[in-house]
């Protein structure tokens, strides 16, 4: 049976030549999160269950492996929205169908070159490079991201680079002929060549691009607004044998959405982002889109708290940027453009948003400090 190697590399031709090695032997692989500190890092490889590490010293067994399936190509860790350890199991074929499906909708050729720099130990950094690879298309692989270097990789050739928001914004677009966004919320707006992307580790990176499936991709949004996708870039299970894809193949995403009236895929935001307060729906991104306007927020992230009379209210955390917001200007600023009920009834100032590493806000791990601004 093909067994599963952890690979603990820097991102660069060492990691690339390691999982070359470990495919061409029949075997999957499991990117390790080189930024975990050493009891995260054992946790990890206790519940994904390597036979064997590759990292600087070399290529080492360990105790209590299990073995992969045959045609498994990858096992992606992630911890989904609610903290839960997960490792996705994803096929050769599942792989090979996302680097061909994303290659034709983006029209890339062997004259482009990919600039990986994400974190490998995601799907959306490691994509890049899978995708390079099964399509022989040019790769470079930078150890995550640094400004500089991502804007002086086009002097050598780099035509394409996956990036997040935070990153897009460290850089001048316009240097590449392509640019893949995913991760946290995008900006309002993009040049034409910058492609926002939908989708999630199960998914093998994104599905889809600006709206539109990619061919092969098929999107339903069932009777309670939550997206499901079947497709062949679908997980073949979870690591302990679970799957998230029902009987008739489609995986139940989680997440909420609408089909616009030109016929785009809107995602609204995971099913337990949405608050209920008096009865009314909210979701955040609108909101947080209102509130960063303001001069005093240099982060926000909206959640409900359990309140007595609203059942959840609507509720600001704030990182600043200068003087404090006063949670009345904030009210008002979102008055301006939504109704009342949307507005924040309480405002938290912190020091810094939970994040995951592709900038995603952990919602999840927001609770309530001591000193509440009113």
């Amino acid at each position: 049976m093909p067994h599963l190697v952890a690979i603990d590399l820097p991102g660069g031709p060492s990691f690339v030549d390691a999982l070359r090695r470990e495919w061409d032997a029949g075997n999957a692989v499991l990117p390790v999160d080189r930024r975990l500190p050493g009891a995260a890092r054992s946790a990890l490889l206790a519940a994904m269950a390597p036979s064997a590490v590759v990292d600087a010293t070399g290529r080492y067994a360990l105790d209590d492996g299990r073995d992969v399936e045959p045609g498994d190509a990858l096992v992606m860790a992630t911890s989904g929205s609610t903290g839960a350890a997960k490792g996705v199991v994803l096929t050769h074929a599942a792989v090979a169908a996302s680097a061909s499906a994303t290659t034709r909708r983006l029209r890339m050729t062997t004259d482009d070159m990919w600039l990986a720099c994400l974190p490998l130990s995601h799907v959306g950094g490691l994509s890049v490079v899978t995708r390079a690879l099964l399509t022989d298309t040019p790769l470079v692989v930078h150890d995550g991201f640094d400004a500089q270097r991502v804007t002086a990789s086009v002097r050598d050739g780099v035509t394409a680079v996956s990036l997040v928001a935070t990153a897009l914004q460290r850089v001048d677009p316009s240097i590449f002929r392509v640019v893949v966004l995913g991760g946290s919320r995008p900006p309002a707006t993009l040049p034409p060549h910058v492609h926002t992307t939908y989708g999630m580790t199960e998914t093998g990176s994104g599905v889809v691009y600006d709206g539109w499936p990619l061919s092969g991709v098929d999107v339903r949004i069932d009777d309670d607004a939550e997206v499901l996708l079947r497709c062949s870039m679908l997980l073949r299970c979870y690591r302990d044998g679970s799957t998230p894809i029902d009987a008739d193949g489609w995986l139940h995403t989680g997440d909420l959405g609408r089909w616009l009236p030109d016929g785009r895929l809107h995602i609204d935001g995971r099913r337990g982002d949405l608050i209920i307060t008096g009865g009314e729906n909210v979701w955040p991104d609108p909101v947080e889109m209102l509130l960063a306007q303001h001069p005093g927020i240099a982060e926000v992230a909206i959640i409900g708290m359990s309140d007595p009379e609203w059942g959840q209210r609507v509720t600001a955390f704030v990182v600043t940027s200068a003087t404090p917001p006063s949670l009345a200007e904030l009210r008002a600023l979102v008055t301006e453009k939504m109704p009342a009920f949307c507005a924040p009834k309480a405002l938290h100032i912190v020091d810094s948003l939970p994040r995951t590493a592709l900038g995603k806000v952990q919602r999840h791990l927001l609770s309530s400090p001591s000193e509440v601004v009113r």
